[in-house]
């Protein structure tokens, strides 16, 4: 499976960086274009990446088609390759960019699927937002499947559910990194080293994210287990209630569907 990315931007890297950081596939099997040729051949020849000079010319060696540009410009992408499109495997990672918006833009009959990746992609344990109406065939979907699910969770929503499942998958890592970094602030305001700090926090919110992903324990009994009566505990839990921390999450993801 060799694989072409048209736009080399962060998320574009993120997947490219996390397939070859399992041995999914080899650095040789990843190709890529985008508009500014010396910062391509910067952020791909040094990783064993293939820069092509346009988009034509990637289509023309690869089985599988990521299109990662910004939404503005997927029209202008497409429409000069289209053609050559039909008889690829064509995935979509373009924010707010669904399978009917690709169905007024692509030639007819190509088989085409849109996704929304998180950045945990780049160390293989990252998610993958698929939706669930798709042009591909069962075994072209399974092809993007086993490739991809050694990098991702791979989940299917549908179409009216993409938008906010993009939006926990994709976004939530930034609010996680400010957790993280203000527990760390407040270990070093009580003596303890940074390092340290931000390694313990970061293992917490890993550890505690896969012990519910295997228990399926819901997060409320979780948060019971811990908090021992008149423990440490309840007093952080009900201190960051009375703060608004579960309403402000909320909140942020309410704005977020806004846009």
């Amino acid at each position: 499976m060799r694989i072409g990315f048209i736009g080399f931007g962060n998320m574009a890297q993120a997947l490219a960086n996390g397939l070859v950081y399992k041995n999914a596939i080899s650095p040789e099997q990843i190709y890529a274009s985008a508009k500014n040729w010396d910062k391509l051949c910067e952020n791909t020849m040094s990783k064993g990446f293939i820069p092509c000079r346009n988009s034509l010319e990637l289509v023309e060696h690869v089985d599988m088609v990521v299109i990662a540009v910004k939404p503005n410009l997927v029209k202008e992408v497409i429409t000069p390759i289209k053609e050559y499109l039909v008889d690829k495997i064509v995935i979509s990672v373009v924010v707010n960019f669904t399978f009917d918006d690709y169905e007024e833009i692509l030639a007819p009959n190509t088989h085409h699927l849109s996704t929304l990746p998180n950045t945990p992609v780049s160390i293989g344990d990252g998610i993958i937002v698929c939706e669930t109406k798709s042009s591909l065939t069962a075994e072209e979907y399974d092809s993007f499947a086993n490739l991809f699910s050694q990098i991702a969770l791979i989940e299917n929503v549908d179409t009216k559910n993409l938008g906010i499942a993009g939006t926990i998958s994709g976004c939530g890592p930034a609010f996680t990194s400010m957790y993280i970094e203000a527990l760390s602030d407040a270990a070093v305001l009580h003596g303890l080293p940074r390092d340290i700090s931000y390694k313990l926090a970061s293992k917490m919110v890993v550890g505690t994210g896969n012990l519910q992903l295997q228990s399926n324990t819901h997060p409320g009994v979780m948060k019971d287990e811990v908090c021992s009566p008149g423990g440490t505990t309840i007093v952080g839990v009900t201190t960051l209630e009375r703060k608004g921390f579960r309403s402000s999450v909320i909140d942020a993801i309410a704005e977020i569907q806004k846009k």
